[in-house]
């Protein structure tokens, strides 16, 4: 499983920047991000190399943040992997509360990035099927 690194922000001009900054100046890389957001607040969802020192740094600066547990899947770069992915999570009964698509930089494939519920569950259903997970 991975740590995530999620963030509340406002939705203005130069919010990412700040976040951004704040964490490169605590030497912590971040290497996947993804944004969701509403007209005046957004959630920065980030994997980073310290996720641990990333949270502190954000809270110590007025951020309300979260360290949550979320799985990665490695899928195969083609057409078609993701929908794949789904389907046998579907076939499998398992609700996805999110997921976005990112980069492995250890295996050097996409990685399916999910928040699912019951992850030992989970786990196991996909390797079964030939899934490797991190």
């Amino acid at each position: 499983m991975i740590t995530q690194l999620s963030v509340f922000t406002e939705n203005s001009k130069g919010a990412m920047l700040k976040v951004s900054r704040l964490i490169s100046d605590a030497g912590i890389d971040i290497y996947n991000v993804v944004t969701n957001d509403s007209a005046e607040f957004g959630i920065v969802r980030m994997l980073v190399t310290e996720p641990e020192k990333g949270f502190e740094v954000l809270k110590s600066e007025g951020y309300m943040c979260k360290l949550d547990k979320v799985m990665g899947v490695e899928i195969p770069d083609e057409v078609g992997s993701l929908t794949k992915l789904l389907d046998t999570l579907d076939k499998s009964y398992i609700n996805i509360d999110y997921i976005y698509v990112s980069y492995s930089r250890d295996s050097k494939t996409p990685l399916a990035v999910m928040k699912v519920g019951g992850y030992d569950e989970v786990e196991s259903s996909l390797r079964s099927r030939g899934y490797t997970t991190v």
